[in-house]
């Protein structure tokens, strides 16, 4: 199928963009994106047409809400334009990333495995899980293994999780899996919870701090006013905003900025 889109919509900056580890390219310009057990392959058939491996109905239902396809981010950018000159630079440099809706479980997990590790480390580690605990997902081009559900995850022991490269890290991945098993935290639920109750929630897990729960609230419950603060972002405030954070003055497209801010950051300077 070859679908067009009009709006800001480039697959290499979402898959350089610091929110999904699991993306795949491709020698031949394409990309394969994974959400649950779903697998869609893509590859820029025009100038702004992309050919997909899924139908009408599996886009629609599943990559349209992924994509955040129904939000308008030209129009945003607009919006935001003209309030700080480094920010616009970033808005531009960036045009094309969108915050992915990803599986809350998924996102919890990837982003305490995360904490002071860099991008491919943290690629390495999700796969080792997916090899040790997840299951075959088979597509018409291979077979992948998914992300373990959280009853996959509980079959792993302290030592298992270690093998993982997970380091300091496995004790919060058996309190989260524990948490989210035991009840204690329904993650379905929190997704009616006001941004302030989330992220309080999120951060009753084990190793969950302030960034790691502004990750999940922002790539997986798509609460756009949370703006993760990393290494990348901590120099950007330093050195472009004289130490003050301005992602207040963005109010609920704060979490875009921030992922223009840290694409241009890591690539554009």
């Amino acid at each position: 199928m070859v679908i067009e889109i009009k709006d800001d919509f480039n697959p290499e900056k979402i898959y350089l963009s610091g929110q999904c580890f699991r993306v795949r390219k491709y020698d031949d310009g394409g990309y394969r994106f994974l959400n649950g057990e779903r697998a869609v392959y893509l590859r820029k058939a025009g100038k702004d047409t992309f050919a997909l491996s899924c139908g009408e109905k599996e886009w629609q239902e599943i990559w349209l809400p992924y994509f955040d396809l129904k939000r308008d981010y030209r129009s945003i950018r607009q919006t935001e334009r003209g309030k700080d000159d480094f920010a616009d630079r970033a808005m531009e440099f960036g045009r094309g990333i969108r915050i992915l809706r990803q599986d809350p479980w998924e996102m919890l997990i990837t982003f305490l495995i995360s904490q002071r590790k860099n991008i491919p480390a943290i690629a390495r580690s999700i796969e080792q899980l997916a090899a040790a605990f997840g299951h075959p997902i088979t597509t018409e081009y291979e077979s992948i293994q998914s992300f373990p559900a959280p009853k996959e995850l509980a079959r792993a022991c302290e030592e298992e999780l270690r093998q993982c490269g997970l380091g300091y890290r496995t004790p919060y991945i058996l309190d989260a899996t524990k948490r989210v098993l035991g009840g204690e935290l329904d993650l379905s639920k929190l997704s009616s919870c006001s941004d302030e109750e989330l992220l309080e929630q999120l951060k009753t897990v084990h190793g969950v701090g302030v960034k790691v729960a502004d990750c999940i609230a922002l790539f997986a419950y798509g609460r756009l006013s949370c703006a993760p603060v990393d290494v990348w972002i901590e120099r950007a405030i330093e050195e472009e905003w004289h130490g003050q954070s301005l992602f207040d003055i963005y109010g609920d497209d704060a979490g875009i900025i921030q992922q223009y801010i840290y694409y241009y950051e890591r690539n554009g300077k």
